[in-house]
């Protein structure tokens, strides 16, 4: 980070895109059968590299007076998602949670901070899980789903995109 600063003198945009659920065995785990080692590593995994990136960024974009953060978040964070984990939903929440306070936070300094909240997502860190599922639990996956379909990838990148209009102020590297 310090070296795009120096490099850059600025840092204009961060999309926090880091998260999952898949990193521990069982990634729908009722709390009763969650170990407190897998909600610790859900946690840190998804909402603590949030803050790191938004801890790092945050003073830069107050010292240059603009900038644009979208962090991503779930379904699962709004309480929306009844195949995910606690521990997984609480990440979520507190990203959530962190981009509202944020935004509170950057609002005075030209700053705006946004969270989006897909639902599954056929990544390919996800695909094997899906291609592994049975017609019927397919079926079940996509039944859960507000819009009853599975995300993709291309689709949340436009919504990102739409969230970080390029102005004279502003630019992508």
């Amino acid at each position: 980070m310090q070296r795009v600063v120096q490099e850059q003198r600025r840092i204009d945009i961060l999309v926090n895109a880091v998260g999952g659920s898949t990193i521990i065995g069982k990634p729908s785990a009722p709390i009763d059968e969650l170990s407190l080692a897998d909600w610790q590593r859900l946690l840190h995994f998804n909402l603590t590299g949030t803050f790191l990136f938004c801890h790092r960024v945050v003073p830069v974009m107050k010292r240059q007076a603009a900038g644009k953060i979208v962090n991503i978040s779930s379904i699962a964070g709004r309480g929306v998602s009844a195949s995910s984990s606690a521990a997984y939903a609480t990440a979520k929440g507190g990203i959530i949670a962190l981009t509202r306070k944020l935004s509170l936070e950057l609002g005075p300094f030209a700053s705006n901070v946004n969270a989006i909240a897909p639902s599954l997502t056929l990544s390919p860190r996800l695909r094997p899980r899906w291609d592994g599922m049975s017609a019927i639990e397919q079926k079940a996956e996509v039944e859960r789903v507000p819009l009853r379909r599975i995300g993709r990838a291309e689709g949340q990148a436009r919504v990102i995109c739409f969230l970080l209009p390029v102005t004279r102020t502003s630019s992508r590297a």
